[in-house]
């Protein structure tokens, strides 16, 4: 596995909100998180440092304990955590009432990738040129697209396109959303705030991922939402799928 990212203020914002963790593993494994944060004053910055923070933790002192088979589990259980993490905080200062963070986390071993979501922020995977979302977003104009009130395209200029049904934070329990999905060598998963896709298009994500070089392309894709707008905060995470030495010869 490799790993590349990056995160901007983007050109609308006081401060950047947005923050993120990932490591590559002895193993081969590898994992991620992007959060986008939410609050007045500092709260957002606070929930989602908190999140990534309370995260990396998690993987430090308990990947060792995980079975295969159990990988659901232990990544639904690192969300627990990290959303009473961020509540415990939203609830015990004042300043900091209200605030949460949406949160997307892939963890990648053996061929498959577990992720787990919470919000608005999304996994995406590039496959032989072709780009898949693999998270559904939690929230209001997301149910009006379920419900067939709205297409995709009125979604993507909905002036309540920003608000979100499910948080890191906000109550003391959360159902976070989880999937799983074979990758392949050569593929790519990509982890990111709104700040992303709400400048640039699925398909001109492809196209930038394909067009650049793995190490490259966060900053291409960073300096492309800015150049769309930059209305938010931009956080790009990917992580490569690389064969092994066994794999090799």
């Amino acid at each position: 596995m490799k790993i590349a990212a990056l995160t901007d203020i983007g050109s609308c914002r006081q401060e950047n909100q947005d923050n993120y963790c990932a490591q590559q593993l002895t193993d081969g494994s590898a994992w991620g998180i992007v959060c986008d944060g939410m609050g007045g004053a500092n709260g957002g910055r606070v929930a989602s440092r908190i999140a990534t923070a309370t995260m990396l933790q998690y993987f430090q002192k308990q990947l060792h304990t995980l079975r295969p088979g159990d990988e659901k589990q232990f990544i639904m259980h690192g969300f627990d955590l990290t959303n009473r993490a961020v509540y415990d905080k939203a609830t015990s200062d004042p300043e900091m009432l209200g605030m949460g963070t949406t949160g997307v986390c892939a963890y990648v071993y053996g061929g498959m990738a577990h992720i787990v979501h919470a919000g608005d922020s999304r996994a995406y995977l590039l496959h032989e040129g072709n780009i898949r979302q693999l998270t559904r977003d939690h929230s209001m104009v997301q149910q009006l697209v379920d419900s067939g009130q709205i297409t995709r395209e009125q979604a993507a200029m909905h002036p309540q396109k920003n608000l979100i049904t499910r948080a890191l934070g906000v109550s003391a329990s959360i159902v976070p959303e989880y999937s799983r999905c074979e990758v392949a060598v050569g593929d790519i998963l990509l982890l990111c705030t709104d700040g992303l896709t709400n400048m640039i298009p699925d398909q001109e994500i492809a196209l930038l991922l394909q067009e650049t070089s793995f190490f490259d392309a966060p900053s291409v894709l960073v300096d492309r939402a800015l150049q769309g707008g930059g209305q938010d905060n931009i956080t790009v995470l990917l992580m490569g799928v690389e064969g092994t030495e066994e794999n090799n010869g």
